[in-house]
């Protein structure tokens, strides 16, 4: 009997209990998902010969009658990756392991190796693995591990906000933090001083980059784990959140063969995510690209890409000095931390090359301000700067649940004009309750004009720059948030969560 599936297979369909007792190995190497059984039948999505000869397997194991249901191949893999993923959780796991020998670990370590395979493995390497599965299921940027006198937290940031997942037994901190410096290749004997790491996995198909930073805390050492999607693809820069006029005046800027365009922002404010953006826009053949970073993020083809590695004596100022003999149109620092690397940017952007940046500040004004502070001299600023930008970043409304209302007296003071609707979000599935999915960005996009270059040069205020700048038409983070407050894309607690009360001149 021969049965065709549709494009998709449905959740309600997929049996999980039936899946925890076929290996994730057999139905990836065969091709194969079961989906259910019944008192005479077992059912399974198959592409091609393979997947039916391991039905009729599973079929002689269950003493049941095969029932072939025919998909396609990448619909299978995708289904298996998703509904696998579902098995294990870092709970249940927590839930199996109470009363096993918490110390051992595994001291080897195979990679890249797909963890949704791993499920035979000491408990230790279970854990962790259910927590990293969690935790790309959940598009998480990071995982910290945080030890205190009693016991052990498990936090995942996800849309820029930490969310408690898991309270292991304290026991078990010593081995989870070991298994770690494992997979990572650091010292396991050294619990005294920080260190730093990286690990290779694949996770439920996706090339998964994790950096790892351990510090030794008073109740033993506590990690962050930073993960990095490869699989994921660079953002488009019409995706970033600039609109209207900015967005046209942005792209402009990019057609500039020489000067410094600064992106700025606290740290997890999206920069390099923005400087990603644009290399991807104007990279073309005819155009010599290198980047020096820290750490190279995601390869772009057709750019050099210099790490920064400062015990070998590698900063991003040597980094600098080297690329411009290798004859670049566009330069990419990762960050500008110090008067050296300031100054040689500079120098390169005087002597033909567009160089983009970033710095922290808090707004885009500030940034002329941190660079004077750095020893710069105000000429040399005003002679290469061409534009700053600085951003934040802020929760998006779930769209699933999202709903209008009309604002009270408290949010119309903030709001500065008369709005009659504005919207959030009640919680739902698929926001996991918070009601909110992804983040956008909130800009503030400086043009440095000639009058802007001779405030520089006399060292006026940043105060004062930032005024004539809102004469001249610019709009502030605060004033960009607010309109997409009003377009529905966020709420007045998530720009004001971003934007600090005093910065926002409400």
């Amino acid at each position: 009997m021969q049965l065709q599936l549709n494009d998709t297979i449905k959740e309600f369909d997929i049996d999980l209990t039936l899946l925890k007792e076929i290996p994730i190995a057999f139905a990836r190497n065969n091709m194969i998902l079961p989906i259910k059984k019944d008192d005479s039948n077992i059912y399974a999505a198959v592409a091609d010969e393979r997947g039916l000869f391991a039905l009729l397997e599973l079929s002689k194991h269950y003493r049941l009658k095969p029932m072939p249901l025919y998909t396609k191949a990448s619909i299978i893999e995708e289904t298996i990756n998703k509904f696998y993923g579902q098995i294990g959780s870092a709970l249940e796991v927590m839930d199996t392991i109470a009363g096993e020998d918490l110390t051992t670990i595994a001291t080897e370590f195979e990679k890249p190796r797909d963890i949704l395979g791993l499920t035979e493995e000491a408990p230790i390497i279970r854990l962790l693995n259910a927590l990293f599965l969690q935790a790309v299921k959940d598009k998480a940027s990071d995982i910290h591990i945080e030890p205190y006198e009693k016991e052990l937290e498990v936090r995942f940031r996800i849309d820029g906000i930490l969310q408690r997942v898991l309270t292991p037994p304290k026991i078990i901190q010593d081995a989870l933090i070991s298994r770690i410096k494992i997979m990572a290749n650091l010292d396991i004997a050294e619990k005294r001083l920080p260190q730093d790491g990286r690990i290779r996995l694949l996770i439920g198909g996706k090339d998964i980059d994790i950096r790892v930073s351990l510090v030794p805390t008073t109740f033993g050492e506590r990690a962050v784990l930073r993960l990095l999607d490869r699989s994921y693809g660079l953002i488009d820069l019409s995706q970033l959140g600039l609109n209207g006029k900015d967005a046209k005046s942005f792209e402009q800027l990019l057609q500039h063969t020489s000067g410094i365009i600064l992106v700025t922002g606290p740290t997890g404010s999206g920069k390099t995510t923005t400087l990603y953006a644009v290399l991807n826009r104007i990279h073309t053949e005819e155009k010599n690209i290198i980047t020096v970073e820290d750490p190279v993020e995601y390869q772009i083809k057709g750019i050099g890409q210099i790490q920064v590695n400062p015990k070998i004596g590698l900063t991003f100022a040597t980094g600098l000095r080297s690329i411009l003999r290798q004859d670049p149109d566009i330069i990419m620092v990762g960050e500008i931390r110090d008067f050296e690397t300031a100054e040689i940017a500079i120098q390169a952007s005087l002597t033909g090359h567009l160089v983009l940046s970033t710095l922290h500040t808090n707004d885009a004004p500030s940034a002329i301000t941190r660079l004077l502070d750095m020893g710069v001299e105000p000429f040399l600023v005003a002679s290469s700067l061409i534009a700053v930008l600085a951003q934040r970043l802020v929760r998006t409304l779930c769209n699933s649940c999202k709903e209008p209302y009309e604002p009270d007296v408290y949010e119309q003071t903030y709001l500065k004009s008369s709005v009659n609707k504005l919207f959030r979000s009640k919680g739902c599935d698929k926001c996991r309750q918070t009601g909110y999915v992804g983040r956008t960005g909130i800009f503030e996009l400086l043009l440095i004009d000639n009058q802007i270059r001779q405030m520089i040069t006399s060292r006026q205020d940043s105060v004062v720059i930032k005024n004539y700048a809102i004469s001249k038409g610019m709009k502030t983070l605060y004033e960009d948030g607010i309109e997409k407050i009003i377009k529905g894309y966020t709420t007045l607690q998530e720009v004001l969560r971003v934007i600090q009360k005093d910065y926002a001149d409400i």
